[in-house]
């Protein structure tokens, strides 16, 4: 399994990015896809996540109401569009696929960091 997390870059506050991340090796559509984040000093956190379907998103508090997930399964792809960016956004981001049955994430993209300037 490969993911290719895309997107990231340097941004003033109130501005918007769009992650992309393209997997393969795997029935895309078949796996719940997430978004997670490391600052410098920080542990790794949950950001959101995505059902096979898209029908179900899960966000966490600190992003509800300015990001939003998607997907497009015939791409094997997943999306994070990132808007209303604060400096406290600056951080590595990562894909991940989450393991069935289970709230492991399994495979890990390389990440793509976002850098949100005051």
């Amino acid at each position: 399994v490969q993911l290719q997390a895309s997107g990231g870059g340097l941004v003033q506050a109130g501005g918007s990015l769009r992650l992309s991340c393209a997997a393969s090796g795997l029935t895309f559509s078949n796996y719940i896809m997430g978004w997670f984040r490391q600052a410098p000093g920080k542990e790794r956190e949950f950001v959101s996540s995505i059902t096979w379907s898209g029908f179900s998103t899960y966000y966490a508090d600190s992003v509800e109401g300015r990001f939003t997930i998607s997907r497009e399964n015939a791409k094997n792809t997943v999306y994070l569009q990132m808007n209303s960016l604060k400096p406290d956004d600056t951080a590595v981001y990562y894909c991940a696929v989450r393991k069935p049955d289970t709230a492991l994430y399994a495979y890990w993209g390389q990440g793509t960091q976002v850098t949100v300037s005051s």
